[in-house]
């Protein structure tokens, strides 16, 4: 057996590296699927018609799960993701702010400006518009 192990992967020192992380594999592995099947054996099982509704929020649907929604919506979520992230560039900038002088902050001018360009084109194309 010892010498299929040797000739099929020839030295163990470039095996030897990864044990830990075949064992960390399998541990995690392990915890994972043991969780759950612990969550399927413990856990209470009682369904009723108002536990399966949709939200569980007491009240009825307003329309179907399958309707379309109006590109308005998901044009407004992006637009805010998109200003969002964009903005959170000024917090390391506020942060070492003596640190860059007037550089940094004409640099900062010049990102916000950019900014509002694109914040007036977006509101100006009615993308802000709910309905």
């Amino acid at each position: 057996m010892q010498e299929f192990i040797s000739a099929f992967f020839g030295d163990y020192s470039v095996i030897n590296g990864y044990v830990p992380l075949f064992i960390f594999l399998l541990v995690a592995l392990g915890f994972a699927g043991g969780t759950l099947i612990a969550a399927l054996i413990i856990r209470p099982h009682k369904p009723y018609p108002e536990k399966l509704a949709p939200y569980e929020c007491g009240m009825p649907p307003l329309m179907e799960a399958h309707e379309r929604f109006s590109i308005r919506f998901y044009l407004l979520g992006i637009l805010f993701l998109l200003f969002d992230v964009e903005a959170m560039f000024l917090f390391p900038w506020a942060v070492k702010y003596d640190a860059l002088g007037l550089f940094g902050f004409i640099e900062m001018m010049l990102f916000i400006a950019i900014l509002l360009v694109g914040y007036f084109y977006a509101w100006r194309k009615g993308a802000l518009e709910w309905a």
